[in-house]
This record gives C-alpha cells, sequence and structure tokens, in this order.
C-alpha cells in the first residue's frame, strides 16, 4: 500500500521556523513543509527552479528588481533558476515547497539559517 501524505500533520509538526522538511519525493524533486515568520536571507538558486505555495498565512516574495509577488492561501509561485529573492513572513505562514533534490536550503549564501539536505529528511 501506497501511504496518503497528511500536509496539515506535518506541518503540525513542525517547530522551529524557516527550517523545511521533506514529506515526500517526486522523481528528482523534493516536496517540503516549512512555517515561516520574519524576513528569510536573499539568495539565489543558479541551477533550480523552486516553487513556492501557501497553505495557510500570507507570504510575500522579494525580488532584487523592487518588485514582490503576494502569495495567499491556495496560491503558488515558481522562481526561476538565478533570480535573487527573499521570503518575507510577516505573521507565521505555513507553506509547501518543491525542489529539485540538488538545491541548497539558502542557494548561493551559507548563514546560521542555512539546513543540510540531511536535516531537511530529518
Amino acid at each position: 500500500m501506497i501511504p496518503a501524505i497528511n500536509i496539515d500533520a506535518a506541518l503540525a509538526a513542525l517547530t522551529d521556523h524557516w527550517s523545511p522538511k521533506v514529506v515526500a519525493r517526486v522523481n528528482d524533486q523534493y516536496v517540503k513543509v516549512a512555517k515561516l515568520k520574519g524576513e528569510f536571507v536573499w539568495h539565489r538558486h543558479d541551477d533550480e527552479d523552486e516553487l513556492f505555495q501557501v497553505v495557510r498565512g500570507r507570504l510575500r516574495l522579494q525580488f532584487e528588481d523592487g518588485g514582490e509577488t503576494v502569495l495567499e492561501p491556495g496560491e503558488l509561485c515558481v522562481i526561476p533558476r538565478g533570480v535573487m529573492h527573499r521570503p518575507v513572513a510577516e505573521e507565521e505562514c505555513a507553506i509547501l515547497l518543491v525542489e529539485t533534490v540538488t538545491t541548497k536550503h539558502t542557494g548561493d549564501v551559507e548563514t546560521p539559517r542555512s539546513r543540510s539536505i540531511a536535516e531537511q529528511l530529518a
């Protein structure tokens, strides 16, 4: 039997903001859940696109050209590879991410908030 994945339960198990957890793998993509609050670091993923979908709350995706995209529950946005961006959640936000298995958490930047793939799989 192939088990179902309960996204709400996976999100409820999270205790740390900005620390995504892998809940599934589809081919060469990880499906992750995360809770966000505050501002993340400016970063880019030179070789991978990144999909953000808001489950609860509101997420602003800021871009280096000064633009931004605001996501409400049920909305998603794909950040193309190479685009400098910064997620911002003024209040706690719950999201689903889809990223290539090679995607580094903070892209081209290493910070104390960076999480390795091993940490995201734990």
